[in-house]
């Protein structure tokens, strides 16, 4: 498994328009310097950034893990968790017509069903292992506690959260849980959905269906200040000549040796930045420095819009 992963979504949605022929140029270049992780779902322009990666990769599918995911659906135009063994079956089925491809290397249940007991989709994950259809399963998302009891139904393989500088919720306990029972961390949006790269400085340049236009995060007066510790990032950047970005990945990165951060990116020049970062040698005490420039108890705002927050399973 390569330092980094790919995270594929923004080649279909939420981070406004995506140019399909450059996004196919990042796939490409992304496995030519060496990600060999790639990961996409279902849910991604419903089935959309699937069928990007089926077309564009099939004759390189011998090079990279394909990690996807089930269990978010669009329903009657909103957004719906399903984690019935029913909809998680037809699910991979679909995900493997679209992908081209006989069998996903890591399967996730993108959220918990609050209404579908952990071990009833846990038993219909690893039916699809038997099969053959997927290799194994994840979670993304979940409590340790729901974590410690999938992982008596079946083994979990790893588990996907969002882990960042300004978001540190699975260090509660989650990541002890992994720890404890030998399950990866693949730790999403390590760059803030770009907010630790320096590069957005007024929301109101993002296009007006960009999902940060609908996170409190980077709203009003909560962006203003949030804002103010990033560009507190840059004068440590500079002093290790690399940017904001890749001073945020490689925090993340020295966080465990067994954490393989997804940053997603549309766009060669930044696939090309990202995985540079994974070079850096920054000091202990500069890592301490940086982790309590950005500290998740400074930053203002919810990660996610209400109607999303609720479909999370924290610790208590």
């Amino acid at each position: 498994m390569s330092a980094l992963g790919l995270g594929c979504m923004s080649m279909s949605q939420s981070y406004g328009t995506a140019d399909r022929a450059e996004s196919e140029r990042t796939l490409h270049r992304a496995l030519d310097i060496g990600y060999t992780f790639l990961d996409t779902a279902s849910l991604y322009g419903l089935g959309h950034n699937e069928t990007l990666i089926g077309e564009a990769l099939k004759s390189r599918r011998h090079e990279f893990t394909l990690a996807s995911k089930c269990g978010i659906l669009i329903r009657d135009g909103k957004r719906a968790v399903d984690g019935t063994p029913t909809s998680i079956k037809s699910t991979c089925e679909a995900s493997l017509r679209r992908l081209q491809t006989d069998v996903i290397d890591l399967y996730y249940l993108h959220r918990l069903d609050s209404n579908v007991p952990i071990e009833e989709s846990v038993g219909a994950l690893s039916d699809l292992v038997r099969a053959g259809k997927i290799r194994h399963i994840g979670l993304s998302e979940v409590s340790s506690v729901t974590l410690r009891r999938a992982h008596r139904e079946h083994p979990i393989c790893a588990v996907q959260s969002e882990y960042s500088l300004w978001t540190r919720n699975p260090e509660h306990k989650v990541f002890d849980c992994c720890r404890e029972l030998g399950i990866g961390f693949v730790p999403f949006s390590p760059l803030g959905r770009g907010f630790l790269t320096g590069v957005i400085t007024d929301i109101q340049e993002l296009e007006p269906d960009d999902m940060r236009q609908t996170m409190p995060r980077f709203m009003g007066e909560n962006f203003v200040s949030n804002l103010r510790m990033v560009q507190e990032l840059q004068e440590i950047a500079d002093v290790y000549r690399c940017s904001i970005a890749q001073l945020a990945i490689a925090w993340v990165l020295a966080q465990d040796d067994n954490f393989v951060p997804i940053p997603g990116t549309k766009h060669v020049r930044y696939v090309e930045e990202n995985a540079a970062a994974e070079q850096l040698q920054i000091s202990m005490a500069d890592l301490r420095r940086i982790g309590t420039t950005v500290d998740a108890t400074k930053v203002l705002g919810d990660r996610y819009a209400p109607s999303q927050m609720i479909s999370l399973d924290p610790d208590e």
